[in-house]
C-alpha cells in the first residue's frame, strides 16, 4: 500500500504513526507512508501557499500551483488514487474505505483555510469527507482515512478473523466484549461465555449484536434485509427491551437463500 500525504503541517502526521500497528507496519515496509510538505513546492522567496479569493470574503484559499506541482511530482513516480479531504466529499464509510484499500496507491491532499483553488480539482479524483461537520483542516481527517484503510493491509491486523466481524462489515454492529476478571463492579460475565457450548456462544453473541444496533443504531435496521431468524430474534429483544413497537423498514426474506 502506497500512502502520500500533501499538507501544510507534515510535522502533524510524526506522532500519529510513530505508535501501534499502522507504525510497526510503516518500518517493516507493509505500507509505504511519505508526507510531502506543500510549501516545498511554492517556488517564491517566501514558499506562500495561500492567498485571499477573487471576489472577496473572509479566509484565504490554498494556490493552485504549489499543489498541482506537488501532485504531478508524485504522479509520475506511480499510479495513484488522488483523494481531497473535504466536507462537501462522500462521506467515509467502511465500503468506501476497502473501496479507496483496492486503489493500492493514494494521493491525500489536505485541505485549509477556505480550501482550495477550484482548478485544481481537475487533479483530484474524489473528495471524501468524515462527517458532516467542519474542521481546521484537512489533515485529522486524513488520518482517520489513513487509519481506516491500513487495516486491510496484510499483516496489519493480526488475529485471523477480526476484520471480517466487526461492526459496519456485517449488518449489524459489533456484540459486547468481556476480559477477565470475571466479577467486577458488582457484575459478572455472562455464564455462555465461560460454558465452553460453542454454538450457545455463536447465537448469544449474534443476538446482542442485534440487541447492540437495536439500541445504538435503529437506522441501520430499516437499511439491511434480515433473515427469518434474525427478525425472530430482533422480535425478541423488542419485548425484553420493553419499548414500543417501532416501525423499522425491516425487510426479512428479500431473496431466496434467507428462507
Amino acid at each position: 500500500m502506497n500512502i502520500d500525504v500533501v499538507t501544510i503541517f507534515p510535522e502533524m502526521f510524526n506522532c500519529v504513526f510513530s505508535y501501534g500497528v499502522i507504525s510497526r507496519a510503516i518500518k517493516t515496509g507493509k505500507i509505504n507512508f511519505n508526507v510531502h510538505n506543500l510549501r516545498d513546492y511554492a517556488y517564491d522567496k517566501h514558499k506562500i501557499v495561500d492567498d485571499k479569493p477573487y471576489g472577496g470574503g473572509c479566509g484565504m484559499v490554498l494556490k493552485p500551483e504549489p499543489i498541482c506541482r506537488a501532485i504531478k511530482k508524485i504522479k509520475s513516480k506511480k499510479k495513484v488514487y488522488v483523494v481531497y479531504m473535504s466536507p462537501q466529499g462522500k462521506i467515509l464509510t467502511q465500503s468506501k474505505v476497502f473501496e479507496l484499500y483496492n486503489k493500492k496507491s493514494l494521493i491525500i491532499l489536505c485541505g485549509r483555510y477556505e480550501g482550495v483553488d477550484e482548478r485544481v480539482m481537475q487533479y483530484v479524483d474524489e473528495e471524501v469527507s468524515i462527517g458532516d461537520y467542519v474542521l481546521t483542516g484537512g489533515e485529522i481527517p486524513a488520518m482517520v482515512l489513513i487509519d481506516s484503510v491500513c487495516r486491510y493491509v496484510e499483516g496489519v491486523v493480526k488475529e485471523k478473523g477480526s476484520l471480517e466481524k466487526e461492526s459496519f462489515l456485517n449488518k449489524f454492529l459489533d456484540y459486547p466484549q468481556y476480559t477477565r476478571p470475571y466479577k467486577y463492579l458488582g457484575k459478572s460475565v455472562p455464564k455462555i461465555l465461560v460454558s465452553g457450548n460453542h454454538k450457545g456462544i455463536e447465537l448469544y453473541r449474534k443476538k446482542e449484536s442485534i440487541r447492540n444496533t437495536f439500541k445504538k443504531r435503529p437506522d441501520l435496521l430499516e437499511k439491511v434485509c434480515l433473515t427469518e431468524e434474525e427478525s425472530k430474534i430482533l422480535s425478541e429483544i423488542i419485548m425484553e427491551e420493553k419499548n414500543e413497537f417501532r416501525s423499522f423498514n425491516v425487510r426479512s426474506k428479500c431473496n431466496k437463500k434467507n428462507k
